[in-house]
């Protein structure tokens, strides 16, 4: 089977969407050919049955333009593929959505937010099938809906050969206030004012929009920094975070309940302690690992513990949940089942 893929950045050194191209990568094993259409592309390198097309967004192009971009490859390539897969963006699926119910294109839409709206409801009728990895997804619990893997590269999110700070505590992604790192911070003054060593080490940037909420964090970091307790490292590409996640202990994910951020696995898969607080991880997250949502205190004590949980059982406990991220939660499986769905859907087609 050839499909279309269409997603917002191909990049191997998009520090969000880094992974997708890996994605891409393991998908061409699974299918005949892919034709990628993204609105902005940038640094790839992947097999020849995957060919890429930008919309133009790196070019500064306006959005009519990207519009117009749109609507000359899915009429230009309509020979190249058999089904669509639309990634996150429900706008595609409403621009396309006539095109390709006239062609015969089965659409399957990736849709993982725990908020939606007018958009995303009108694209989840119009496709044929809606895949979520969280079970508090916004596109859960839908007669169209299908559970999916996160999708984690475990050959490539695995322990580095390097140390591992036992006193390092981490954070990855966007600095913003959904992601709530200000009451890490605060936990960590916590432990601070009670005279326990770590090291805090945050990497990630701010979009425009929340970039005094960046301000405000540094401030409210002042202390640690002052004490090289903290360090800001700003973004980096998805294809460094598996060293990073290999060099720290705690992973920590403060995002709301239900969300499903695909940090945690990649960190778990590398060797990491995930402390989270979101119940859509009660799968593969032991109970201990687990702190109450929006509590500096309980957060603060969870880092406490781990600090002196012996390393025999730490080593337990780093085993059990690379093997669960490997089983369930892996790139590989993904992209089978992903292929089965396809299949079956086209099945049904015939």
């Amino acid at each position: 089977m050839k499909i279309l893929v269409i997603t917002q950045e191909i990049s191997r050194q998009s520090p969000v969407l880094g992974f997708f191209h890996g994605w891409l990568a393991a998908f061409s094993k699974r299918f005949e050919s892919i034709t990628a259409v993204c609105l902005k592309k940038g640094d790839y390198d992947l097999p020849a049955n995957v060919s890429v097309f930008s919309l133009g967004k790196e070019d500064g192009r306006s959005r009519l333009k990207y519009v117009w971009n749109f609507f000359r490859l899915i009429i230009g390539k309509r020979s190249d593929y058999d089904a669509v897969f639309v990634h996150m963006n429900a706008e595609y699926v409403l621009l396309g959505f006539l095109i390709w119910r006239i062609l015969g294109k089965k659409i399957v839409t990736w849709y993982n937010h725990t908020l939606g709206g007018v958009k995303p409801r009108m694209a989840f009728l119009l496709a044929d099938r809606v895949c979520h990895t969280s079970p508090f997804a916004f596109s859960a619990g839908r007669q169209k809906s299908v559970r999916m893997p996160a999708g984690v590269d475990t050959d490539v999110f695995k322990p580095a050969a390097i140390a591992r700070d036992t006193r390092s505590i981490l954070y990855v992604g966007r600095l913003s206030p959904l992601k709530k790192v200000d009451l890490l911070v605060r936990a960590c003054e916590e432990l601070h004012a009670k005279g326990v060593g770590f090291k805090l080490n945050i990497y990630g940037e701010a979009p425009v929009r929340d970039k005094t909420y960046t301000e405000s964090l540094v401030k409210i970091a002042e202390p640690l920094l002052s004490a090289g307790k903290a360090r800001f490292y700003g973004s980096v590409p998805n294809s460094k975070t598996p060293e990073i996640y290999s060099a720290n202990l705690i992973c920590v994910n403060l995002t709301p309940k239900g969300n499903y951020d695909k940090t945690v696995p990649e960190s778990m898969a590398c060797g990491a302690i995930p402390l989270v607080s979101s119940r859509a991880f009660s799968e593969i997250v032991p109970e201990k690992f687990f702190f109450k949502e929006d509590d500096v205190s309980d957060l603060s004590r969870r880092l406490a513990e781990i600090f002196t949980m012996p390393i025999s059982e730490l080593d337990r406990n780093r085993q059990i949940m690379r093997a669960r991220v490997v089983e369930n939660e892996s790139l590989s499986v993904l992209s089978l089942r992903l292929k089965d769905l396809f299949g079956s859907l086209w099945t049904t087609k015939r």
